[in-house]
């Protein structure tokens, strides 16, 4: 992979980080700061870094070129544009600082109007050039610039940009997971990402059922400890109605009765654009899923189709007609928010390296609330009473897209454990699904 050229790369990035985070909102860093938490904060740093190298070591030269469709990105330019972030918004801070090649900022520019022009999203597959060497040494140059930093000293806003930058980059390790298996899917070999993981042979849904919720006034938003982007903030009150929420995530079994029972030929059940979307694009049945409705594609390759694992790669508009179908509703995000409140983040997400949904298994009360798909919400991606974005041009990170998207939430088997939480307020257009996303049911009470 190239990284034994970076200087960082002799220190311990594998070791338990626990100490420093960075807090985007007010830019904090420990007031006690010492030798030891500047190494801590290094570690961390090189630790998220490496996970991208390491989520990329099996792939060619030839895989991580390949754009699917312009929804996704290449693996070259994911690796190209989380260190134009880190080049851009923490070392470009020093006015003598001179980038690597200043045309890559035109290249590995996302969607930062305010900081100049960038690429054309769907042609970011044709970027034939720099080589994949290059991008690698890249990264190796931001990597020792940004550690230099960071071992230098205390600067809180410096912290900050450093930690919001990696919350940005475990974005786009679970985006690179995304990506290539759709460009997986669209080889006719159907090629796998990575070794099969066998489920245990016990490993069955337990039986649905609702869980009420809290009702009332409650409070949700980002607190103000620890690490959160802006568009969680602020903590506010809102009313929620009697409700309840189903234990666990639908299943594909719950799933293919919908498909077998014809949801996908009856208008009634989906919304004016999801049913023109349905009639544009020919959908049958989830993304993935084979025509046979017993098979799927994963990112182990084809495989026979787990009736106990949550559904996955639905779109909006299919969780929410597969919700009016069994007679409920999906869930608001602020009745999911209310629900996971104070429960551990432990579930399959991308640490354990299964890259699948897996089966909720045993257990009382909410189930899966954290890992293997993003839930859907019947909530509109907008701001929160009294929201504020960043200002300048990070204020482009979030803000702007508050329009048009809906809400999802919980985190997939993609997501980075230490990147989720419950107030995390992930967003995409309706139509998306290639995203690991399902839905949980919720009710009226």
């Amino acid at each position: 992979m190239g990284e034994g050229r970076c200087k960082v790369s002799a220190i311990a990035v594998s070791q338990e980080v626990n100490g420093w985070r960075g807090m985007l909102v007010n830019m904090h860093c420990s007031d006690q700061a010492s030798h030891t938490s500047r190494a801590t904060g290094a570690a961390r740093f090189l630790q998220v870094r490496q996970r991208t190298l390491e989520l990329c070591a099996g792939l060619s030269a030839e895989d991580l070129q390949l754009q699917s469709m312009p929804d996704a990105s290449p693996g070259k330019w994911h690796l190209a544009h989380t260190s134009w972030f880190f080049e851009q918004f923490v070392l470009g801070r020093d006015p003598a600082y001179r980038p690597r090649d200043p045309a890559w900022h035109y290249l590995f520019n996302s969607y930062y109007q305010s900081v100049g022009p960038m690429h054309a999203r769907p042609q970011r597959g044709l970027l034939s050039r720099p080589s994949l060497d290059e991008v690698r040494d890249y990264r190796c140059r931001i990597d020792d610039a940004v550690a230099a930093l960071l071992d230098r000293g205390d600067d809180a806003e410096l912290c900050g940009l450093v930690e919001l930058g990696l919350q940005h980059e475990q974005q786009h390790q679970e985006l690179l997971l995304t990506d290539i298996k759709h460009a997986f899917w669209c080889n006719p070999l159907r090629p796998a990402y990575r070794a099969p993981i066998v489920a245990p042979a016990d490993a069955k849904a337990v039986p649905l059922r609702f869980v009420a919720g809290r009702e009332g006034i409650v409070e949700i938003g980002h607190r103000g400890e620890g690490f959160a982007f802006d568009n969680e903030t602020p903590r506010h009150r809102t009313l929620l109605q009697p409700h309840a929420l189903a234990n666990r995530l639908v299943t594909n079994a719950e799933y293919l009765a919908f498909v077998r029972e014809g949801g996908y030929r009856e208008p009634g059940l989906w919304l004016s654009d999801g049913w023109a979307t349905l009639q544009r694009e020919g959908w049958q049945h989830p993304l993935y899923w084979q025509d046979d409705l017993a098979s799927e594609f994963t990112l182990a390759g084809v495989r026979a189709l787990d009736p106990h694992e949550p559904v996955c790669h639905l779109s909006y508009y299919e969780a929410e007609a597969f919700a009016r179908w069994a007679g409920a509703r999906l869930p608001t995000e602020a009745e999911w928010e209310s629900a996971a409140q104070g429960v551990a983040i432990d579930g399959n997400l991308q640490d354990a390296r299964r890259f699948q949904p897996r089966a909720a298994g045993n257990g009382s009360g909410l189930l899966q609330l954290y890992g293997d798909v993003w839930e859907w919400t019947a909530s509109p991606y907008i701001s929160y009473p009294g929201f504020r974005p960043l200002p300048g041009s990070l204020g482009e990170y979030n803000g702007k897209f508050m329009c048009g998207q809906w809400v999802l939430r919980g985190g997939s088997c993609a997501t980075p454990r230490d990147h989720i939480r419950a107030t995390y307020r992930n967003f995409f257009p309706p139509p998306a699904r290639w995203q690991f996303a399902g839905l949980r049911l919720g009710q009226d009470r």
